[in-house]
């Protein structure tokens, strides 16, 4: 994954790997058909990245036709995801529920004694990597990541840095900034990324690291700033906007954008909801919406799928440590 312009090149080629994919499950799939509505949870709230993502890839479902039944987006974000990921645990063999996902699938179960070992449930498709972008007000004098880190610096600790629950993603950007430059933020959780964007732009936050999805409307609109990346490269859609990676800081982080299954869905069930994303994945909408909002549309299933989830798992664990180590 070295280029965030999702280029022509690269939908050709994800269009024809859809086509290699789907043709080893199509037959299996065409041996069963959903019976009643889909359940699609979501193990967040409304209005934030996997939100949107996750209503989006309804409204296409729809369109499509991708699917006999409807697809019904049910979100469950208590508890940073745990009321999601107990829900699914809860559903086992249930061949008429799948589930959008986060980082918090790995993070949530690390952090909190819920029951659940996410090695356990049924991995169907990794959509994208989504990113993350250093925000301020447009009315604030920041402009480089230099002057934020000398106004949080001069805030004495009561910088308000606002987030998506605490110990997932959001916080655990923010404790990566707090580690590199020895600063400290008063960190605000919201249930979803779509309210912290509204904080930041009513000047209830000083900043956030929100995904660029949440916040693009309101950048539209000229009312907030990106003023960092936590990208390898320079993302295709904000040009002007420096990597930390490029200023000698390695913060560089991912949010999966995935779907999985409870444990037990039938094999035939797993095909279909399997073939369905691939189609889905291969769609001009998904594409152009993935190139518009910064996401990297890279899609994997099955086996690697759940050896990706895996690793990851792993590597929170380690940062979750550190952080608990310099609290």
């Amino acid at each position: 994954m070295s280029k965030f312009n999702f280029t022509r090149r690269a939908a050709m080629a994800l269009t024809a790997t859809a086509m290699v994919l789907g043709s080893s499950v199509a037959a299996l799939a065409e041996d069963w058909k959903p019976q009643k509505p889909v359940e699609m949870v979501i193990m967040a709230g409304q209005g934030g990245g996997a939100d949107r993502i996750a209503r989006l890839f309804q409204s296409i479902i729809q369109k499509e036709n991708l699917s006999n039944m409807p697809i019904l987006p049910v979100n469950k974000g208590g508890g940073s995801g745990a009321e999601a990921l107990r829900y699914l645990k809860d559903k086992e063999g249930d061949a008429h529920v799948i589930m959008a996902t986060l980082n918090s699938y790995y993070t949530t179960p690390l952090r909190t004694d819920i029951g659940v070992d996410i090695a356990e449930f049924q991995p169907l498709a990794r959509m994208a990597m989504d990113t993350f972008v250093l925000w301020v007000n447009a009315d604030s004098d920041i402009q480089t990541l230099d002057d934020y880190v000398a106004a949080v610096q001069a805030a004495g600790g009561e910088w308000k840095m606002g987030g998506t629950g605490t110990g997932q993603e959001d916080s655990l950007v923010t404790a990566m900034l707090e580690k590199e430059f020895g600063i400290k933020h008063t960190y605000v959780p919201f249930k979803g990324g779509g309210t912290v964007a509204k904080n930041l732009v009513g000047g209830h936050i000083d900043a956030t690291v929100n995904n660029p999805a949440e916040q693009m409307g309101f950048w539209q609109a000229g009312k907030v700033r990106p003023i960092v990346a936590f990208t390898p490269e320079r993302l295709a859609v904000f040009p002007d906007v420096p990597t930390a990676s490029e200023m000698g800081h390695d913060i560089v982080y991912w949010m999966q954008r995935s779907f999985v299954a409870p444990k037990g869905m039938p094999a035939e069930a797993v095909a279909y909801y399997t073939e369905m994303f691939e189609q889905l994945a291969a769609t001009e909408e998904w594409q152009t919406y993935a190139s518009e909002k910064a996401l990297v549309a890279d899609m994997i299933t099955g086996d690697e799928l759940q050896a990706y989830f895996l690793e990851e798992r792993s590597k929170h664990d380690t940062i979750l440590n550190s952080m608990a180590e310099s609290s």
